[in-house]
């Protein structure tokens, strides 16, 4: 069922860091390492209010956090080239090269518009095939008197992209940025980088959980045509370790016996893929190869402290399996994680996410990975050793 048209745009502004590239996570791992030379643990309570400002407000909000003994200008210039050299690392954020190879096939005229300074927009996009040919427009920080959120960088985009700003969707990870967009007259969606942050940015027009969840036909732009019975196909990604126990909640509260893994390890993994439920297959060191759906987030309903996985395992077992190495081949995904009004609508939608596996997961397209030596290695060295 289609649904509602909010209003028709034309062109697409798009911020960079936080939006389409996973910034955050470099920056977190260039503070932890400098941070340590003035005896201060990075530990990302600043990163909250660092998100969407420029580069110079940034430092000055993490030398005033942090107590460091030298001025926002000087900790930029030390910075800045430890952190240039990890722009290469900056990976694309999930749905990112699938948003922007859709508008492009479509059409849809793009900007940037990035308080970053111009230069250093284009040094990372450069590392990713085809980005540079996407935007008609780019537009950095130092080009505009005022950055974010300051509507004067998308007035600056439309009116390069000749449009009038009412036709124009802006797309953003930040609160500066959807304060930008909106005093520039501007459709706005909000796609937080921080998490369990969506209920701050109630002045944008549609708060989604990741690009992956982008309806471009809200807008009147050209529909994704790339859903399969209620799946969304991913690039696989792997994540293994020993099972361990979790909350006590999945068979106790919920009768569905989820096999928790620890997040130890993984951090970075789980900071490249945004929370929700996505599923593909499971094999278990002893035993077999099983279609498995998995939740990955702080469970709304629960409220979890950590970002969690918890896998289910589709398949009737007789007794527990605690410490057994358990690899994963996530293949798809089928919806973000959202909050419940109750149990009841919690254990329900579990159980219909459940049947979009099972079902999925015997075309061809996600079957075949059911073979992949990831899975089976660890079989394969268990019955070597026996």
């Amino acid at each position: 069922m289609a649904k509602p048209l909010k209003k028709l745009v034309s062109c697409v502004i798009l911020d960079l860091d936080g939006t389409l590239l996973n910034t955050d996570g470099v920056v977190s791992e260039v503070l932890k390492g400098y941070l340590v030379k003035y005896g201060k643990q990075w530990d990302g309570r600043a990163a909250q209010r660092i998100v969407g400002k420029t580069p110079l407000e940034a430092a000055a909000t993490v030398v005033e956090e942090y107590g460091l003994p030298c001025g926002k200008d000087e900790f930029l210039a030390e910075l800045y080239p430890i952190f240039s050299a990890q722009l290469c690392n900056i990976k694309p954020l999930p749905g990112s090269n699938r948003l922007l190879k859709h508008l492009s096939a479509h059409g849809v005229p793009m900007a940037l518009a990035s308080n970053s300074p111009r230069g250093n927009i284009e040094s990372k996009i450069s590392y990713h095939l085809g980005w540079k040919d996407y935007f008609s427009v780019i537009v950095g920080g130092d080009e505009v008197i005022a950055g974010k959120p300051s509507p004067e960088i998308f007035l600056k985009a439309a009116k390069r992209l000749i449009t009038e700003p009412s036709s124009c969707l802006v797309i953003e990870d930040s609160i500066p940025g959807v304060t930008a967009g909106k005093a520039a007259g501007m459709e706005v969606v909000a796609v937080p980088s921080v998490p369990k942050q969506a209920h701050f940015y109630t002045s944008a027009d549609e708060v989604i959980n990741s690009l992956l969840d982008l309806q471009p036909e809200k807008w009147g732009l050209p529909p994704f045509q790339d859903w399969i019975e209620g799946t969304l196909p991913t690039e696989p990604w792997y994540i293994g370790g020993p099972v361990i126990k979790g909350f006590g909640r999945g068979s106790k509260v919920l009768g569905i016996p989820t096999a928790n893994l620890s997040t130890e390890g993984h951090s970075n993994l789980l900071s490249e893929h945004p929370s929700g439920v996505y599923f593909g297959w499971a094999g278990l060191s002893t035993r077999a190869v099983y279609k498995m759906v998995m939740s990955i987030g702080w469970n709304p309903y629960f409220n979890n402290a950590e970002k969690t996985i918890e896998p289910w395992l589709l398949h009737e077992f007789n007794e527990d399996f605690y410490g057994e190495e358990l690899r994963l081949i996530i293949v798809g995904y089928i919806r973000p994680e959202v909050n419940f009004p109750s149990l009841e609508s919690l254990i329900a939608k579990i159980h219909e996410d459940r049947e979009i596996a099972e079902r999925a997961l015997d075309l061809p397209l996600y079957s075949k990975h059911k073979d992949d030596p990831y899975l089976k290695s660890s079989l394969h060295m268990e019955c070597n050793h026996s």
